[in-house]
């Protein structure tokens, strides 16, 4: 038997959860006693008003090791660039910077190339480079910020596609990931399927509450909904 842990997530399961926010993701997870999914610190870069959903694909960084890292290191099989040309189609990059913001990890030409790659997002704790050029390229990225000098100053590369740490959160590889403008959440694989529906009737019985607010309902008995208004919200379901 294939375990939920490595069975396939439907396109239509991964669909749905397009449609549900990180902060309902949150909730979802907080349900079943997940409090660190919110990857502190990474947050929109340059946009606003996307979501992105995609397995984990992960990089790791550690403290920089003077004679390791190197511009010269950059030519190495085990470096940002070889990483690079391993990550799938559709995955969202994860990468552990430790929370580093005096270096950028990555900067336009390696964006460009992950853009190529048909990457869908780039998602990390630390910092980019080459902003202008970075935003060019169209790769939606959620990070700390910027900073002028490369990862090599103060970050040694170290490996991909391996258990990380980014933002306070744990990270496996093919976990999924939503990320939209409230920053980034990590969904362990055997409970996606419950974030995506649960969180989707979340989503939609907050937009009937918030139709209940602009007509004036007060929130004791509404948010929460006690037990006559979740009969009203599943008459207004019926009747939409």
């Amino acid at each position: 038997m294939t375990s939920p842990s490595t069975a396939t997530i439907s396109a239509a399961t991964l669909d749905l959860l397009r449609t549900v926010t990180t902060g309902t993701v949150t909730t979802m997870l907080l349900k079943k006693g997940i409090r660190h999914a919110w990857m502190k610190g990474a947050m929109p870069f340059g946009f606003t008003g996307k979501r992105i959903v995609g397995p984990a694909f992960t990089l790791r960084f550690v403290p920089v090791r003077e004679d390791l890292a190197t511009p010269a290191s950059w030519l190495n099989p085990i470096s940002t660039r070889s990483a690079i040309e391993a990550m799938p189609e559709g995955c969202i990059c994860v990468a552990d910077a430790m929370g580093v913001t005096g270096a950028g990890i990555f900067g336009d030409i390696l964006c460009m190339r992950m853009v190529k790659r048909k990457v869908a997002a780039l998602i990390t704790d630390g910092v980019m480079r080459d902003k202008h050029g970075v935003l060019g390229t169209g790769l939606p990225v959620w990070c700390q910020g910027v900073a002028a000098p490369a990862s090599v100053n103060m970050l040694t590369f170290v490996g991909w596609n391996e258990p990380i740490g980014c933002g306070g959160s744990a990270i496996f590889p093919d976990d999924i990931i939503v990320a939209d403008d409230d920053g980034a959440v990590v969904i362990p694989r055997d409970l996606v399927e419950f974030v995506a529906h649960e969180g989707a009737e979340h989503e939609l019985m907050e937009s009937w509450l918030v139709q209940e607010v602009e007509k004036g309902e007060r929130l004791p008995g509404l948010y929460p909904p006690n037990d006559e208004n979740k009969k009203r919200y599943e008459a207004w379901k019926k009747s939409r």
